[in-house]
């Protein structure tokens, strides 16, 4: 029996609600990550999408998971 493979895409960042959730500005998060405000910004817009290594951070400043940074759809 063959199994199916799905794969997985980069959605829509949830940042903007993870921030409001913990009452965190994004300033206040770019302080803690050691990354400019604007960096912060282009991830909130999905005009960048997150390494590995500052998704991880990301959830550990934030208490969440790092699937929960962003939407993730299926490819087709």
């Amino acid at each position: 029996m063959e199994g199916i493979l799905l794969a997985y895409k980069v959605g829509k960042c949830q940042l903007p609600i993870l921030l409001h959730r913990t009452g965190m500005s994004q300033q206040e998060l770019a302080l803690r990550l050691g990354v400019t405000r604007q960096q912060i910004n282009k991830y909130n817009k999905n005009r960048a999408v997150m390494s590995y290594q500052v998704a991880y951070n990301v959830s550990v400043i934030l208490g969440c998971s790092m699937s929960e940074l962003y939407e993730w759809e299926v490819e087709q």
